[in-house]
């Protein structure tokens, strides 16, 4: 899992019969100290996160044991909304 801050949103009128439904949100990585390293990657969104948001993402076979995904072709998957990051 890493942090991300959500930067946009994907339309997709057209896509895989599994993402039916999905709302797709463009994600930014984060690091520890909550700043961008430079890599972004679309997420199907399962807890109702919106822009400028930090969320917890997971990827992979993971990704899609998140909400309703399972069988679904996602990749990441949004998993919690942040309220605070604590680092030392």
């Amino acid at each position: 899992m890493h942090l991300g801050r959500v930067i946009g949103t994907v339309v997709s009128t057209s896509k895989d019969a599994t993402l039916a439904g999905s709302k797709l949100l463009i994600v930014a990585r984060l690091t520890e100290k909550q700043e961008p390293d430079g890599f972004t990657e679309i997420a199907t969104d399962t807890v109702g996160a919106g822009y400028g948001e930090i969320v917890i993402v997971t990827t992979g076979s993971a990704a899609r044991q998140a909400g309703t995904l399972d069988r679904s072709v996602t990749d990441a998957s949004i998993v919690g909304i942040v309220d605070s990051v604590e680092t030392h």
